[in-house]
């Protein structure tokens, strides 16, 4: 394991790099799904910030069986890189399926690094666009990271209750991160320098969901504002951004908290793998036709690598 931090790094920079590319106006067509991260980065290396394969469909119409268009939200990444596994995965399952890369900045099309309001306002938009291409009342809503968490800002604040029937967050720091011990050493300098916390915080979303921020007040991420919505929360023993990973689950009767290692002991999947990996998105499938979601047959399933 011991390996991890360095291979997460040079991945990281790999997928930034790639992703403040210039976007290109059609992605090219993809065999199957990858199940791997690497399939993301792979994706976005060859058209940056496209549509993953199936999604954004705007002649889908939802039918009886599928009667809810899925959303997909991405977290610190874009829908290209996230969504490049599960996106066709719905699809195949009969979804009308849309997804966006939302709170751009300087870093080109890397995502949701506006802050919270301004990301969950562009969120909100793109819903009531997918809503009124469908002709559908509601969307299911699947997020990641940080967009499995700016969505309680559209429910709180901008009446986005009404329009969401289930919605799933994937290792959202829901309650704060603390980066697995790095967030203190941030914390630290920014209340050395007030000013520099003035500065920098209120325009930084991914800063704004430091454990303890008073941004997390606001967000309110409390399944009871919003009783009529199934929530379903997945996430990684072995999640090394949204940590300590419990901060991914919610409370309430409306809610149902999955640790993939309940389902698969052997699956030591992380972070950004989560979107890519099997068991996880099973769980999706299984929440979305409003399943029991039971244990999994299951292979090992190593960071970037998937099923082995």
């Amino acid at each position: 394991m011991s390996g991890w931090p360095t291979r997460i790094a040079v991945l990281s920079v790999a997928a930034i790099v790639s992703i403040s590319s210039p976007p290109r106006a059609v992605a090219e067509p993809e065999a199957a799904p990858s199940y791997s991260f690497l399939g993301g980065v792979a994706a976005q290396f060859l058209a940056p910030d496209t549509s993953p394969t199936g999604a954004n469909d705007w002649s889908c119409r939802p039918d009886r069986a599928h009667p809810q268009p899925v959303v997909l939200l991405h977290g610190l990444s874009n829908q290209t890189i996230t969504w490049n596994t599960l996106a066709p995965v719905l699809v195949s399952e009969g979804y009308c399926v849309f997804s966006t890369t939302y709170g751009t900045g300087p870093l080109g099309s890397v995502g949701a690094v506006a802050p919270i309001e301004e990301s969950a306002v562009q969120i909100g938009a793109f819903i009531d666009r997918v809503l009124a291409a469908t002709g559908a009342p509601r969307v299911d809503l699947v997020g990641h990271s940080m967009g499995g968490a700016i969505p309680f800002y559209y429910i709180n604040h901008l009446g986005g209750a009404s329009g969401i029937d289930d919605y799933i967050a994937m290792a959202a720091p829901f309650h704060g991160t603390t980066l697995s011990g790095i967030q203190s050493m941030f914390a630290q300098v920014l209340a050395a320098v007030p000013a520099m916390d003035a500065a920098i915080t209120p325009h930084c979303g991914p800063c704004q969901f430091a454990y303890g921020s008073s941004h997390l007040q606001k967000l309110n991420p409390d399944a009871a504002v919003a009783p009529d919505i199934d929530f379903t929360t997945i996430v990684t023993r072995y999640d090394q951004i949204a940590t300590p990973y419990d901060t991914g689950m919610l409370e309430g009767s409306n809610v149902r908290n999955i640790l993939v290692q309940d389902l698969c002991a052997q699956d030591y999947t992380e972070h950004y793998e989560l979107t890519a990996d099997p068991v996880a998105i099973g769980v999706v499938i299984a929440a979305l036709a409003d399943q029991d979601i039971a244990p999994a047959t299951c292979r090992p399933v190593l960071p970037f690598v998937g099923p082995v």
